[in-house]
């Protein structure tokens, strides 16, 4: 009729260890990127930028009389 004794204080600990992995596995795919990446997201970004103003029209300028 007796169950086991758990020590309440350690399952605490347990489960917000767990909850730390947890957030450190999210951060890691989140923030964790070699600067080879980031180097290539920042150089796709400008060249999207670039292309973009290339396709920009612009209004030529009249003086209100």
């Amino acid at each position: 009729m007796s169950g086991d004794i758990v020590n309440l204080r350690q399952v605490r600990k347990d489960r917000r260890r767990s909850d730390k992995e947890k957030q450190a596995e999210q951060n890691r795919l989140t923030f964790g990127r070699t600067k080879a990446e980031k180097v290539l997201t920042k150089a796709l970004n400008e060249k999207a930028s670039h292309v973009l103003d290339q396709g920009k029209l612009e209004k030529p300028f009249r003086d209100k009389d």
